[in-house]
């Protein structure tokens, strides 16, 4: 069984996807009519965590409501409306006309010894003048990044972004050994496999939300929602979730590195 069942979830309507193993999960205010769009806010669901969790929500509801009918062999992932994965690098070449040419939809031959797809790293820079103004306690403390900023890792470009401290305080609420290996992850590397998106089969899946919803709950307890502002602040736990996910699949699964494509396709007539 080597066709993924991809969910992409959005809160705007998307009509240029024609694969049929493509599913929408929705996570917009708005009320739609529209069946192809799945619903994160009935069953055990978070939807009223959406504007703090974004995609997760759906991922919960997900967890919660349809992976335990999913066949234990059937390969699922995760997109999101402007992130879709892709065949190979060539992106240059795509747009609304043709993307479906492009699309993943199944796993081939030399993936099928791996137990997970997670995306393409990205590496972390941060401007000297950012870097100068919401950094300067970073600085303060490894004064080194602020002569030389190729050498901030990912735990100093969160606190840069996300505030100072708020990555260490979560990731010890960890158990001992998670902790520990995920400090060092974060200390000795600079990039990450971003946006949350992954393509699993049904143990793992169910591995990986086990290990980050519970983990996500207890941030809930030092962050709250109500002081939460900015996009930074806002959208805490999905950058959490970021960072945790590129340790995690790395750790606990054989894991490989898959391409998508981003495209700004709000011109698009129906989009």
């Amino acid at each position: 069984m080597n066709k993924i069942k991809i969910y992409c979830v959005t809160n705007k309507l998307v009509n240029f996807i024609k694969k049929d193993n493509y599913k929408f999960g929705w996570v917009g205010k708005d009320i739609i009519a529209e069946k192809k769009y799945l619903k994160c806010d009935y069953g055990d669901n978070i939807f009223y965590k959406e504007q703090y969790y974004s995609e997760l929500t759906f991922h919960y509801w997900y967890w919660k409501n349809l992976l335990k009918i999913e066949d234990s062999q059937q390969w699922v992932g995760f997109c999101q409306k402007r992130r879709y994965w892709i065949k190979n690098q060539t992106q240059d070449k795509i747009n609304v006309d043709n993307i479906n040419e492009y699309l993943l939809t199944d796993i081939d031959n030399d993936t099928r010894d791996y137990e997970a797809l997670i995306c393409n790293p990205i590496e972390v820079s941060t401007k000297k003048m950012k870097l100068i103004k919401r950094g300067w306690r970073n600085i303060l403390s490894k004064p080194s990044i602020f002569f030389d900023p190729s050498l901030i890792n990912l735990s100093d470009h969160f606190d840069i972004h996300h505030g100072f401290g708020h990555l260490e305080k979560a990731v010890n609420l960890l158990n001992v050994n998670d902790r520990n290996d995920f400090k060092e992850y974060l200390k000795v590397n600079k990039k990450f496999n971003p946006h949350i998106m992954f393509i699993a089969k049904k143990k793992i899946i169910n591995n990986w939300f086990n290990a980050l919803f519970p983990w996500l709950e207890k941030c809930e307890k030092i962050f709250g929602f109500e002081n939460l502002s900015g996009y930074g602040m806002k959208r805490i736990y999905g950058f959490l979730a970021e960072r945790y996910l590129s340790y995690w699949f790395q750790k606990n699964c054989r894991v490989t590195e898959y391409p998508i494509v981003f495209k700004d396709l709000s011109d698009y007539k129906n989009f």
